[in-house]
């Protein structure tokens, strides 16, 4: 059954969260701090998506975000926030979440984002296609086992950096735009916004490029979107 962690600290919100996930068919655990997240989550690895609050006593999201990324590059993470500031999205996504929600949020837009969440971790959890290396220059995508190589060393990626990669891999020297990327990894009924696609983009720069302030593979073209240069 599809399994998700709410982790929010004021309880009638979790209880709203709890009540509407498990309508739309979700076997839900609850914990009220990242602490018990992270105990929670331990307990139970088959979690396949965990929404954490950022404001929370004990551990806070963004914390508790850091160490569930490092204990999987798959589980979905979605963060939730009342704050409307840019920051708060961006260094969600920094710390290694897929996806955020602004609170207040209706049933249905925290639905469609749990549900778009937890089909990219079925793709990247469920039954692999033939190998297939994509190979260019010193990288090489692995798209059976979904690990990216540079000079044969591997560079750990998340299961949204990873289809962004993927993405651009089968498109090198060609610019894509950001709509496209939102569209194909995020799905075309996503409610949020492009700038999504930015802050992921900052974060694999910062694990492909030398010098992410000056990218030489992973670029920007002004008005479109990106492109992957070999």
């Amino acid at each position: 059954m599809k399994k998700v962690l709410v982790v929010e600290d004021e309880a009638a919100i979790r209880e709203f969260i709890v009540i509407n996930l498990k309508r739309s068919g979700y076997d839900v655990l609850e914990a009220e701090n990242g602490q018990e997240a992270l105990r929670r989550y331990d307990a139970n690895e088959d979690i396949d998506v965990v929404l954490l609050d950022i404001m929370m006593p004990v551990m806070n999201g963004m914390e508790a975000c850091k160490e569930l990324r490092k204990r999987s590059s798959t589980v979905g993470i979605i963060m939730l926030t009342a704050k409307t500031e840019e920051m708060d999205k961006v260094n969600g996504l920094l710390s290694g979440a897929d996806d955020y929600v602004t609170k207040p949020f209706s049933p249905s837009e925290l639905t469609a984002r749990v549900d778009s969440v937890y089909r990219r971790v079925s793709m990247m959890t469920g039954v692999q296609p033939e190998q297939d290396i994509i190979t260019l220059g010193e990288f090489s995508l692995d798209t059976r086992s979904r690990v990216l190589f540079r000079s044969g060393r591997p560079i750990e990626l998340t299961q949204v950096e990873y289809q962004i990669l993927e993405f651009l891999f089968r498109s090198p020297n060609t610019a894509v735009s950001r709509v496209d990327i939102l569209h194909h990894v995020w799905g075309e009924g996503y409610f949020g916004e492009e700038k999504i696609v930015d802050v992921n983009i900052r974060r694999l720069r910062m694990k492909v490029e030398e010098t992410p302030s000056s990218p030489k593979h992973l670029m920007t073209i002004w008005g479109i979107g990106y492109k992957w240069v070999e």
